[in-house]
């Protein structure tokens, strides 16, 4: 995915499976989300564009969310990061100087492992994951099908959780697989691309949707822009949707999810996704319309 416009594109290619939502007429335009903080009572916080690029966190975000809670804001991260688990996940807030606790992080691979015991009970996993996961949260047992992709002929289902190790060649040997062996698969990060110091990440989700495209395999999204993570966000913070605003630098993902979860939206211009865009264009292109807009958090 070689660029911002590359991945819209997609993005709208597959729109009719993501969450339908409905948006404001036009949104504000700010310098920051400080501008328009008190608009809601709390904000559910994308880390991608939002707290940090790569390992690198945002110029200003660290003292923004010190500014938020003197405010009285109420604060949770929900990240589509799902190479680890909530534990991980705080463990590199912490390092870079955010001071969320352990409540005020849910991550997509948390929400995905709370349910797919259910979807799928007892089940053995192909699992493709980061190198050094021990899918101790996995429910049913899981094995490391990079390492060794002959588990996709004989696994219960697929478990996408990081595309840190795959390859084209892998991505074919699935989809062989698939098309002999119809199986679920389940999508644990639903991005199609992630910013990173150098430029654009792909995700499962870019992978997964070719899956569809490819075999029609049945795949289960957890993560945004689907509602399983929002359910557990205002959960977890004990708080209406209404009186929350998901903070995010994708449309099709955070401005979307939270909409069509019953949030506000916020959409943070100059770090992630559109970063060196004219974000308008993307608005007006998609339809897809953020509350505000605001420069950097």
């Amino acid at each position: 995915m070689a660029d911002a416009e590359a991945a819209f594109r997609r993005y709208e290619a597959v729109r009719a499976r993501l969450p339908a939502a409905r948006f404001p007429a036009a949104p504000v335009f700010a310098r920051d989300l400080g501008e328009v903080a008190d608009r809601w009572e709390g904000f559910v916080l994308d880390a991608y564009g939002v707290l940090n690029v790569g390992e690198t966190p945002i110029p200003g975000a660290v003292a923004r969310m010190a500014a938020l809670r003197a405010q009285g804001k109420r604060l949770c991260v929900l990240t589509n990061a799902a190479s680890y688990g909530r534990a991980e996940a705080l463990a590199k807030y912490r390092r870079l100087g955010f001071d969320f606790t352990a409540e005020e992080v849910v991550s997509s691979r948390d929400v995905a492992m709370a349910r797919i015991g259910a979807l799928m009970p007892g089940a053995h996993w192909a699992a493709i994951a980061a190198a050094g996961d021990r899918f101790a949260d996995v429910p049913g047992r899981a094995g490391d099908a990079v390492a060794d992709p002959g588990l996709f002929d004989g696994a219960d289902g697929v478990l996408f959780l990081s595309s840190q190790r795959w390859t084209a060649a892998l991505q074919a040997r699935l989809i062989a697989a698939l098309a002999r062996r119809p199986v679920p698969v389940v999508v644990a990060n639903p991005d199609l691309v992630a910013p990173v110091e150098d430029g654009l990440s792909q995700e499962p989700g870019l992978f997964a949707h070719d899956l569809m495209d490819q075999v029609g395999v049945a795949v289960h999204w957890f993560g945004k822009p689907f509602g399983e993570g929002f359910a557990d966000v205002c959960a977890r913070m004990d708080m209406a949707p209404e009186q929350l605003a998901m903070v995010g630098d994708t449309l099709h993902t955070d401005v979307l999810g939270g909409r069509a979860a019953g949030m506000g939206a916020v959409l943070v211009a100059d770090h992630g996704l559109f970063a060196g865009r004219d974000v308008r264009g993307y608005i007006a292109r998609s339809g897809i319309v953020p509350d505000a807009v605001v420069a950097t958090t």
